[in-house]
């Protein structure tokens, strides 16, 4: 497989995350965790959604999240905006990207958003538009690309048309998503090269569910058929609450370290990304499925207890290797 080594990881814990976890992560430590994967070299960091907090009480701070960011060179962060109501908020907060969403499904965009795939259009048109005139980038994502909840199968060409509609908006890149973790690696190449007889491939990015288990097998598809972008969550965060099974978006950690293991180039300080995952784990009080943060959980407590050993010997023995 030949590769590109540049490849770009878009993180979407904070917002796609944390918006499934029953308990509310307060506004102060949100801001230090957008810090810390700042710190560890990602450059795309979705912070929230600006929804209602009746559907999303655990995003309720969006608006003092955003404008209390620590803005950094070279670091975009963006949030969701479903309505020009979140357009407004978001770019008071000052923010320089948002993102608009949409299923493929006509099922699932009434259950997810109670509105036709039809009427989708319309409020991203009118979103995009509206956002692009005032100087904001704006991404979009599309979901149910590879299987739907309600439908099942996807007719890959009602993906295209899609596409097609939101680039003709003015969205710069569109996400695919594997909502509720269905995507094969033969499916996702299929797909992913069919697309690219239409579209540039630095026009799309792929969100991964891992929730049978396939997102680096559908990564590494996507990778081979072209793909350059990919979304992910540290420490593995995240999922949708209107798609029944839907737990878990790929890993942040497993994403970088396979790529990493294969010299592809992410920019992505491991070490310092499992630190975020270390945090927030122990801030929502559960284990996270990644499974490098596990393996480097691991790591750190044999070496810990190797040195507590080494200095219960003592500064001479630990230097000498020890009782003789």
């Amino acid at each position: 497989m030949s590769l590109d080594n540049r490849i770009q990881v878009y993180e979407v814990g904070l917002r796609d995350g944390l918006q499934n976890e029953a308990a509310f992560v307060p506004t102060d430590d949100k801001l230090k965790l957008a810090g810390m994967l700042a710190d560890a070299g990602l450059r795309r960091i979705e912070l929230t959604s600006f929804v209602s907090p009746r559907w999303i009480p655990q995003l309720a701070d969006h608006a003092e999240l955003t404008r209390r960011v620590e803005k950094r060179p070279g670091v975009s962060f963006s949030a969701l905006v479903p309505n020009l109501q979140g357009l407004e908020s978001a770019k008071a907060s000052g923010l320089e990207e948002v993102a608009v969403f949409m299923s493929v499904t006509e099922s699932h965009s009434k259950k997810n958003i109670n509105k036709t795939v039809a009427q989708a259009l319309e409020v991203l048109a009118e979103v995009s538009h509206a956002a692009i005139a005032s100087g904001l980038r704006v991404r979009g994502y599309l979901s149910t690309v590879f299987g739907c909840p309600y439908e099942g199968k996807v007719d890959p060409e009602k993906v295209i048309e899609l596409v097609h509609a939101l680039l003709a908006m003015g969205v710069y890149e569109v996400s695919l998503g594997d909502t509720i973790g269905v995507a094969n690696p033969r499916q996702v190449g299929s797909v992913v090269r069919r697309l690219l007889t239409e579209v540039p491939a630095e026009k799309l990015a792929l969100h991964m569910h891992d929730t049978r288990g396939t997102a680096l097998a559908n990564v590494l598809a996507g990778l081979d058929a072209g793909i350059r972008t990919f979304d992910s969550a540290f420490g593995g965060l995240g999922g949708c609450p209107y798609a029944p099974g839907a737990s878990g978006n790929l890993a942040t950690e497993d994403l970088v370290y396979m790529l990493r293991e294969m010299d592809c180039e992410t920019g992505i300080d491991l070490e310092r990304l499992v630190d975020a995952s270390m945090h927030i784990t122990s801030l929502i009080g559960r284990t996270l499925p990644s499974k490098v943060l596990q393996a480097e959980i691991a790591q750190r407590q044999k070496r810990e207890k190797a040195e507590e050993k080494r200095g219960r010997q003592g500064p001479l023995a630990a230097a000498s290797g020890g009782q003789r």
